[in-house]
């Protein structure tokens, strides 16, 4: 289903299948154990998501280690099959703009390390370090 939108590539995230867009993962078979099993770990806005999980419960949701990542859980036994392409296509989009802009602080990897965790992220740029001029 995901492999119909272009430039969709099978790929593996943490040992997991996985589809990525631009190297970027778009969705995933969630590898982390707080996740129920048949999960898609699947990338998106965080309004988004936050507005499906408040809709439908039953089928989208989330846990504490995804939380800081823009993605939604999602419950394959529950999801039908045309909410699954409409929601790979917004993962689609979202990816696809994030790539566009460059910006790797709003597209965090759902599968990375968590803050809390001991995984570090930086909202910001790294300062250029200064270095004395030499006359």
């Amino acid at each position: 289903m995901g492999l119909r939108l272009p430039g969709v590539e099978v790929g593996t995230a943490y040992g997991s299948p996985a589809l990525k867009l631009h190297g970027q993962l778009l969705a995933c078979l969630a590898a982390h154990k707080s996740a129920e099993p048949y999960t898609l770990v699947v990338r998106l806005d965080v309004a988004q998501r936050d507005a499906m999980i408040a809709e439908d419960p039953d089928t989208y949701y989330l846990k504490d280690h995804y939380v800081a990542y823009p993605c939604v859980l999602v419950r394959l036994s529950r999801v039908q099959p045309d909410a699954l392409q409409d929601l790979l296509s917004a993962a689609w989009r979202f990816v696809d703009a994030n790539a566009r802009r460059g910006s790797r602080s709003a597209t965090g990897s759902p599968t990375g390390p968590s803050p809390s965790r001991g995984g570090r992220r930086r909202a910001y740029p790294a300062a250029p370090r200064s270095t004395p001029r030499r006359h």
